[in-house]
């Protein structure tokens, strides 16, 4: 992408999902203002993790994403979408391959805190 990350162009998502051939990929997508719009293909489970400072938007394009909270599971479909608040603790899964947009500050570290 040129320029300032997504700005200014189309971004091909479905051309983008067809070449991840990770069971896992995070990429950055598009910066506005002071975050960003984040692309996860994802098959499998994530890590425990939390962000200390900032909240995290998921998305669901397809797919189903499982957010494990530590009092229960939030089952996330096709467009359906939830926030994790900051701090709380989370885990993501998905059993088949799931495409899912984010949006969270600039400062997030897509590992957790």
């Amino acid at each position: 992408m040129s320029g300032k990350s997504g700005q200014s162009e189309v971004i091909d998502i479905p051309s983008i999902v067809e070449t991840c051939s990770e069971k896992w990929c995070n990429m950055n997508l598009s910066r506005v203002n002071d975050s960003l719009v984040r692309l996860g293909v994802f098959e499998g489970e994530f890590h425990w993790h939390h962000h200390d400072n900032e909240d995290e938007f998921f998305y669901v394009i397809s797919g189903k994403l499982l957010l494990d909270l530590r009092g229960g599971t939030v089952e996330i479909g096709q467009n359906q979408a939830y926030t994790v608040p900051k701090g709380v603790e989370h885990r993501t899964r998905a059993d088949e391959r799931t495409v899912v947009l984010m949006v969270e500050s600039d400062t997030v570290n897509p590992r957790g805190d």
